[in-house]
């Protein structure tokens, strides 16, 4: 606001010069003029920040316009009689002038203001509808097999098949959400591992996994579901697709200020041609991310080797949001 506020002083000073590109003595008491306006009805409208909340958009504004204009009254009069006193008393065609200007910047900022809520407020609900969507996505064939799964083990091993049933439900738990933005990494793995031990009851010995996890990242923040749809793909395209299975393999580290993840899984699907499932998920996951944690979160696949990589990147903090000590 102040940097918008001086700008607007260069160009009026700039205005006002005859002889030079810029009136220097102009511009230095418009400055501390705009300054002194600037910072004054800020420290008016924030202690009411609470109360303007709470009202429709057009009193707010109404309010907000009343505070600054009597702001920038007083402080043009007390310019006009203490600064630069004239014989002909007040000036009221510059005061008005200025109020003027004022009520033009005022609407501008608040205009930018509104649609940059406005824009915040979309984000959220794009987001807030892209989890919706994961969480609604246990797929019928998934459920279908892990039914199946469960009923031949019942005979056969009991035991197992009621960790089958806990796991099942641990999955449709996360389906429905807590509305919780971010969890810790813990619960993210162990629903993974509980996703990973259904769909071994499916593919037996096809399916092989490798988990290395650094363990002071186990606190990491991470939005929900964010890993299980990756290692899913990983599952549907790597092993599910190919007649004798793979490997899945999953690695958490810490590198200064980040946590690297990484899901591995063999390549099966020609290289430039990702399978628009695998597209979609992970376009998905980098807005979620891209809406939580700016630049600073990426999400990243690669090939090498015979091996498909999806790499994320996270800044590193706990679940609250604070700074984790670093190992």
């Amino acid at each position: 606001m102040i940097l918008t506020s001086e700008l607007l002083a260069m160009v009026l000073a700039v205005v006002q010069a005859e002889d030079t590109w810029i009136d220097w003595s102009y511009f230095g008491l418009l400055s501390l003029f705009v300054q002194w306006t600037t910072l004054t009805s800020v420290a008016l409208i924030c202690p009411l920040r609470p109360r303007l909340a709470r009202m429709t958009t057009t009193r707010a504004t109404l309010i907000i316009v009343v505070i600054v204009l009597l702001d920038v009254l007083a402080f043009s009069l007390f310019a006009d009689r203490v600064l630069h006193p004239g014989p002909d008393g007040i000036g009221w065609q510059g005061i008005a002038r200025k109020l003027l200007v004022a009520l033009l910047i005022l609407l501008m900022l608040l205009r930018y203001f509104y649609l940059q809520h406005s824009w915040q407020q979309q984000r959220e609900s794009r987001m807030q509808a892209q989890l919706i969507a994961l969480q609604s996505r246990i797929h019928p064939h998934f459920l279908f097999n892990s039914m199946n799964s469960i009923a031949s083990l019942i005979a056969s091993n009991p035991d197992r098949a009621e960790e089958a049933v806990l796991d099942l439900s641990e999955l449709f738990r996360a389906s429905l959400g807590s509305g919780e933005t971010l969890v810790p990494l813990e619960r993210e793995l162990d629903l993974c591992q509980r996703y990973l031990a259904m769909e071994k009851l499916r593919l037996g010995h096809r399916l092989e996994m490798d988990w290395q996890i650094q363990p002071d990242t186990r606190h990491q923040a991470i939005p929900p579901l964010t890993l299980q749809p990756l290692v899913e793909n990983a599952i549907h395209h790597g092993i599910q697709s190919r007649p004798e299975g793979g490997r899945i393999g999953i690695e958490v580290s810490s590198h200064g200020h980040f946590v690297y993840l990484m899901v591995h899984n063999p390549e099966h699907e020609p290289a430039g041609h990702p399978h628009q499932g695998n597209r979609m998920a992970l376009d998905n996951t980098r807005a979620r991310l891209q809406a939580l944690f700016g630049d600073q979160a990426v999400l990243k696949h690669s090939r090498h080797d015979g091996t498909y990589t999806v790499t994320l990147r996270l800044p590193r903090k706990s679940v609250d949001g604070g700074a984790q000590a670093h190992g």
